[in-house]
């Protein structure tokens, strides 16, 4: 036999051999992966809830959307941060319209700190013509999206939204989320065209935001953080909480606490939203 024709049939049987051992190989590597999805829903059926991880601005956009399209009922919205940016505003309005022409009911929460944003104004004016009704608080817990009491967004890190974000489904967590914005909307003020709304409070009292700059500076947190949290500058968490300091006649935080503490006002948070959520919000940032 040539042996160019012997070789060839040779490296023909080998070929055929290592065919076959990859097919297997394939087979075995699709039998774990079924046997892996098969214990996960196993694990998911029997603790009744399930985490997704999302990782990164764009990812997170995408199954927000994706959300959004499947929603059939009711969206809850935490929107923290203070003043959105044109991209966020932008790429909400169209998810917006596809929601008010389904018939979905929406219902978001921003912070006192938008008011001083002319532009996020302008945008929830629009928002609420599009059937999203609108309030504002001193402060939030954190960003977070509630999907037909179903499914809930959250931030993995709520000081940097854009890093990542968890998505979670089960009736536990959900109707626990559900009760916390229910909570936080109740204390809210509705959002008046632009022009927050005040509440009458006595002489003395704190408003809403001093409230929670009290009590956030009482945790230790620092002036970076609590403007973070406030939606607002630096400059203005500081002044805020000099003020404060000066109608305790406080010479340190220390003192401050010690005083406010005297006087009740690190009492109950409940209260507190009663109190004028957006005297101070209304003022330069």
């Amino acid at each position: 036999m040539s042996p160019d024709i012997a070789l060839q049939a040779l490296l023909t049987d080998q070929e055929n051999a290592i065919l076959d051992r990859q097919r297997r190989l394939a087979d075995a590597r699709n039998g774990m992966a079924r046997f892996i999805d098969e214990h996960k829903a196993a694990q998911q059926e029997l603790h009744g809830a399930v985490v997704e991880r999302l990782e990164g601005l764009e990812e997170i956009r995408f199954r927000i959307e994706e959300l959004t399209h499947k929603c059939a009922a009711e969206l809850l919205t935490f929107a923290s941060g203070g003043p959105h940016s044109q991209a966020s505003r932008q790429a909400s309005q169209p998810l917006c319209e596809a929601l008010a022409r389904r018939g979905v009911a929406m219902r978001s929460v921003y912070l006192d700190s938008v008011h001083n944003d002319p532009a996020t104004v302008e945008h929830l004016r629009w928002l609420h013509t599009h059937g999203d009704h609108v309030r504002t608080t001193a402060s939030l817990p954190c960003r977070m999206l509630v999907f037909d009491r179903a499914h809930a967004v959250l931030p993995t890190d709520p000081d940097d939204t854009a890093a990542g974000a968890l998505v979670l489904h089960g009736r536990g967590v959900i109707v626990a989320l559900y009760e916390l914005f229910e909570r936080v909307w109740e204390n809210a003020l509705p959002f008046a065209g632009g022009r927050p709304q005040r509440r009458e409070r006595g002489d003395g009292e704190l408003t809403a935001q001093e409230h929670v700059v009290l009590r956030l500076l009482a945790e230790g947190l620092t002036d970076e953080v609590v403007a973070r949290k406030l939606g607002v500058s630096v400059r203005t968490g500081r002044r805020i909480t000099a003020e404060l300091m000066s109608r305790l006649g406080a010479r340190s935080r220390f003192q401050a606490g010690l005083r406010a503490a005297q006087l009740g006002w690190l009492g109950g948070t409940d209260e507190a939203p009663a109190q004028d959520a957006a005297s101070v919000a209304a003022e330069d940032v």
